[in-house]
């Protein structure tokens, strides 16, 4: 059984594609020869589209651009124009600064979703992920259900009951889709002036919203990726690490692609004292973490928990946040300036901050940098659906545990309403079972078996200027409720049990209360712009 399912393509749309592409075969591919805003482009539409790259550029972009100039070119060869240059200053200098001015978009497609949290995790690069709300994943790809097929699992004795629970899942997972979408469509009025598009694209989204927990995290995805050269280093080099075989697997593909394009950026990373040895380094930490952790605490699970607990914040916060705020327009240094702020009455302070927040008419507006002044820590639980989400925010520190079934799952209140909770939990206990009985031989890969509803525990670390922007974002009304939920908690805690209340009410696009159709707006907004442009 192959991993991976290739693409096919006919000759003539071999010839050209392999001008942009640097393989036509493999999951994993860089882009080239392309202007940078059709990359864009090509990334955006692959976020919310079941189609691969490939597929979606020949399908979508290929008739509106003029190629007949790049007929030349083979991408699939590789290229080494200014190589020379890159060499002499990367090589024989050691100028790291040098491969952050180099950029590649690279797709990596049929990544599990464990897969994609590795990806994700580098702050210095720009992500896209295929989307479990616009795509029902009861699609297949090549006849099979999409979900990932690990070699060393597979050909195990557990391989036939791995592949055939799986295939279970999908196929619960595809009844409770229709089930709800039912449901939904049967409880919620149309709007007068929507169309049967929008309210079709809206209420299917909030049924794929209630029902994504049911998809194990096996569950298969695209990425696009665009970073510089010393970004893709570094996640190379911590992939190359990491006990996960496929994280391994996809971190030897991504390197040969890379090296079509920039590979003098790369040149260390298989080098036995230099990347060799860091991710040696890395492997030896992890392993040691792990022996003593075990040792120190065993497996004991903790109970009865807060979905979201505020763990650090400074109580002085604010006076230190409304003296930076003060700094670059004062010419004290910032110790005068806080001993006077802690004089001032809270009016006084408060009239600060307003002036330095000013009047945000849009969520995007947000103040300056004093407010990285100061950080809250939080420790979640929350299903991993909603952690997949908060965890590509990367302004700030998050830190993750194995994901287990021991932690419980959520069902939505929808699944009930919609008659689907003993499906759901029948899911549920499938995916139980299926972990336990893979996590003693694999004990890597038996998250693989682990349902999105099942809850995962991990801290994140911010400034109140990120804070901003992120429960801004994940409390809009088309946010998911999962995360919705988590948004609105810490925004609750930094206002009452660290006391911050300024810095709350400075997150003034706040949303508290979700309509009922969470992509409604997105979907009339979406609607009327097609209409203009027709």
């Amino acid at each position: 059984m192959t991993v991976y399912v290739p693409e096919e393509f006919t000759d003539a749309e071999s010839d050209i594609l392999r001008r942009y592409f640097t393989n036509l075969d493999q999951p994993v591919f860089a882009l080239v020869n392309l202007p940078e805003v059709v990359k864009g482009a090509l990334f955006a539409r692959y976020s919310r589209s079941p189609r691969s790259l490939r597929r979606l550029f020949l399908d979508e972009f290929v008739n509106d651009l003029e190629i007949a100039g790049d007929q030349a070119v083979d991408a699939t060869i590789g290229v080494d124009r200014a190589e020379s240059l890159y060499e002499k200053v990367f090589v024989e200098y050691g100028d790291d600064s040098v491969a952050q001015l180099g950029g590649v978009h690279l797709a990596c497609e049929q990544a599990s979703n464990i897969l994609t949290k590795i990806l994700e995790w580098g702050r210095l690069m720009s992500y896209l992920e295929q989307s479990t709300r616009y795509i029902a994943y009861d699609e297949r790809l090549g006849g099979r259900f999409r979900f990932y097929r690990d070699p060393d699992l597979v050909a195990s004795k557990h391989g036939a009951r791995y592949v055939g629970d799986m295939d279970r899942m999908f196929e619960s997972y595809s009844k409770m889709a229709e089930v709800v979408t039912d449901h939904v469509r049967a409880t919620v009025p149309k709007g007068p002036g929507d169309s049967d598009f929008v309210f079709r694209q809206a209420t299917r989204a909030k049924a794929l919203d209630a029902v994504r927990g049911a998809l194990p995290a096996a569950s298969l995805s695209n990425v696009g990726i665009y970073g510089s050269g010393q970004a893709y280093e570094q996640l190379l080099l911590r992939m190359r690490a990491h006990p996960l075989p496929e994280a391994r697997l996809y971190a030897d593909m991504m390197l040969t692609e890379l090296r079509k394009v920039i590979p003098s950026f790369l040149r260390r990373v298989d080098i036995a004292d230099r990347g060799g040895k860091w991710s040696e380094y890395l492997n030896t930490n992890t392993n040691n973490m792990n022996s003593l952790v075990e040792e120190l605490f065993g497996s004991s699970i903790a109970n009865d928990v807060d979905e979201v607990s505020l763990v650090d914040f400074d109580p002085d916060g604010e006076n230190k946040l409304v003296a930076a705020a003060c700094y670059q327009y004062s010419h004290l240094p910032e110790s005068q300036i806080l001993a006077k702020v802690e004089k001032m009455t809270t009016a006084e302070k408060t009239a600060i901050l307003n002036a330095y927040v000013g009047n945000r008419d849009n969520r995007r507006h947000r103040p300056g940098r004093a407010f990285e002044r100061i950080d809250y820590r939080f420790d979640v639980l929350s299903d991993y659906g909603a952690f997949r989400d908060l965890q590509r925010h990367r302004l700030l520190t998050i830190e993750w545990q194995p994901l287990t079934p021991y932690h419980g799952y959520t069902r939505p209140d929808l699944v009930d309403a919609a008659g689907a909770a003993e499906m759901f939990d029948e899911v549920m206990d499938r995916s139980s079972n299926l972990y336990e009985a893979l996590v003693s031989e694999h004990p890597n890969q038996a998250a693989y078996a682990v349902s999105m509803a099942y809850r995962i525990r991990y801290n994140m670390q911010f400034n109140a200027r990120e804070a901003m922007h992120m429960l801004e974002l994940r409390s809009s009304p088309q946010g998911h409720p999962s995360y919705r939920r988590v948004a609105l908690e810490m925004h609750r805690l930094i206002a009452e049990k660290a006391g911050h209340h300024a810095v709350a009410n400075a997150m003034s696009h706040m949303t508290q209360e979700a309509p009922e159709l969470e992509r409604l707006e997105s979907e009339r907004r979406a609607e009327a712009r097609r209409n203009a442009n027709s």
